[in-house]
Order: structure tokens, then sequence, then C-alpha cells
């Protein structure tokens, strides 16, 4: 039971790493657009908010895989 916990806990902790690390840079990444062209905000922040979720359904998955381990 105890060896099947530790499974989880590193099956979502391995993948939570990508996806904070990609929300991250995107956010980064957009903020320097943003601040080199000001008038761009609107056109960078959906496709940011688009990449964020994607990134963040990556975490959904490896929460998915981590309940499904017996």
């Amino acid at each position: 039971m105890e060896n099947i916990m530790f499974d989880k806990a590193i099956a979502i902790a391995i993948g939570a790493i990508a996806p904070a690390l990609s929300i991250g840079l995107i956010g980064a990444k957009a903020m320097e657009s943003i601040g080199r062209n000001p008038e761009a905000a609107s056109k960078i922040m959906v496709p940011m908010l688009l990449a964020c979720a994607f990134a963040e359904a990556i975490a959904i998955y490896a929460l998915v895989i981590a309940f499904s381990i017996h």
C-alpha cells in the first residue's frame, strides 16, 4: 500500500514539472513581448491563454494517470 502511494506521488510530481515550467516560460515571453510592443497586447493574450490551457491539460493528464495507478 505504501509503495502505491509513493508511485502516485512520483507520477504527479513528474507530470507537473513540465507544465509548471511551460506556463512560466509562456507568461514570461508574453510579458516580454507586450513590454516591447504594448499595442500588440490584445493579439498576444489569446494565444498565451490557449497555450497555458494546453500546458495545464498535460498536468491534468498526469493527475488522471496517478489516480489510475492501483
